[in-house]
């Protein structure tokens, strides 16, 4: 697995509103790492008081260092604590960098390092190959807010099945990519951060855009209700079309 050279965003959700912001963006390689504002985090400010993270108190710097922040590394689980090996199974990650602190990021790039102390979530860049073509895999969301009958299903489905991909127009929080089996019962949605790009890819060239998804591995409980069906997405997008290419991913001051 490719671990040098990455690239994070650091994602905060407002209590309130629920509102998701991307606030920060992580460049990882060998051995160094740097953190710094988007633009999000302004905007999020304005809109609903975002504040600075106390371990980086400035919007306008640039922080710089050899090890991985603390903010990042607490997010992932330590090879010395007991499940290490069960969790590295609930995330189908058995293999991790040789390194790790980049180790660490393997882990993120699946689960998120979502905590319930604050409310920030840990997304990977999407990165597309000269195709157009990029593969991700995440937990699904929000299958606990659906029915008892889709519940009950959850715990049927099967790794390598596929599902369908579809756009809901009228989800509270905004446009929202929604999952469903082949009998079309809505079993969840996918982050939020990849919404956007493939509402837009969809709407802007629905004749090249072709987006498939399917069930990696399902983790019964007494396994995390965050952590209970991983799924794999691939997408197609336009020759030269760049995800995550809005406003609020750009940093407030450039490299």
């Amino acid at each position: 697995m490719q671990t040098t050279n990455r690239r994070f965003f650091l994602a905060w959700q407002d209590d309130q509103s629920r509102a998701w912001y991307p606030v920060g963006r992580l460049d990882a390689s060998q051995k160094s790492y740097e953190f710094a504002y988007t633009k999000g985090a302004i905007q999020a400010k304005e809109e609903r008081g975002f504040s600075p993270i106390i371990e980086f108190p400035n919007f306008n710097k640039h922080y710089t260092s050899e090890k991985l922040f603390a903010l990042f590394s607490n997010r992932a689980m330590t090879s010395g604590r007991v499940g290490f090996q069960n969790y590295l199974k609930l995330i189908d990650l058995e293999k991790l960098s040789t390194d790790p602190e980049l180790g660490k990021l393997d882990m993120l790039a699946v689960d998120g390092g979502y905590r319930v102390t604050d409310m920030y979530h840990v997304f990977p860049d999407i990165t597309t190959n000269d195709e157009g073509c990029f593969t991700t895999r995440f937990f699904l969301h929000g299958w606990r807010h659906t029915n008892d009958d889709v519940k009950n299903m959850i715990n049927t489905l099967q790794p390598g099945q596929e599902l369908y991909v579809s756009v809901e127009l009228n989800n509270p929080t905004g446009i929202a990519v929604m999952l469903h089996t082949e009998s079309y019962h809505t079993i969840g949605w996918s982050p939020r951060y990849l919404a956007h790009d493939l509402v837009k890819a969809m709407a802007n060239s629905p004749g090249t855009s072709v987006i498939s998804a399917k069930v990696v591995r399902v983790n019964p409980a007494p396994a995390p209700a965050k952590q209970r069906v991983l799924i794999e997405l691939s997408a197609k997008f336009p020759i030269g079309y760049k995800p995550l290419d809005d406003a609020q991913f750009e940093l407030i001051v450039p490299s």
